[in-house]
């Protein structure tokens, strides 16, 4: 086992991180930023779209979804960046496959919103 903080320690330091790397996100990536208005708007409309627990809860987990795949994505890149700045058949395939991630959770936000919004109202 790795030597460290451990118990209530480990857990304040975790929650640390944590903010530290929402902080970054906000404050470096334009897509996170964009999603995260997005959900500002979506989230709350879940309570009124959704016609029980689990219709929110898949219309607020998709949007949720969206923000974890652009953290991963983000961290992809700078890993990708921090590495060097030449071109790399693989690091520029690394960054397409979480740009594709991206894209891929943004669909599901919009066939689970879909799918929700035709059954309540159509």
């Amino acid at each position: 086992m790795k030597p460290g903080k451990t118990g209530l320690m480990r857990i304040i330091n975790a929650a640390r991180y944590s903010l530290k790397g929402l902080c970054y996100a906000w404050k470096n990536e334009a897509a996170f930023r964009q999603e995260c208005l997005l959900a500002l708007v979506l989230i709350p409309a879940a309570f009124w779209i959704g016609g029980d627990a689990v219709q929110r809860s898949l219309l607020i987990g998709s949007c949720l979804i969206v923000l974890i795949v652009e953290i991963f994505n983000s961290a992809i890149e700078a890993v990708v960046d921090r590495i060097g700045s030449e071109y790399h058949v693989l690091a520029g395939s690394a960054k397409d496959l979480g740009s594709a991630a991206v894209l891929v959770s943004l669909i599901q936000v919009l066939a689970v919103w879909g799918m929700i919004l035709a059954e309540r109202f159509l």
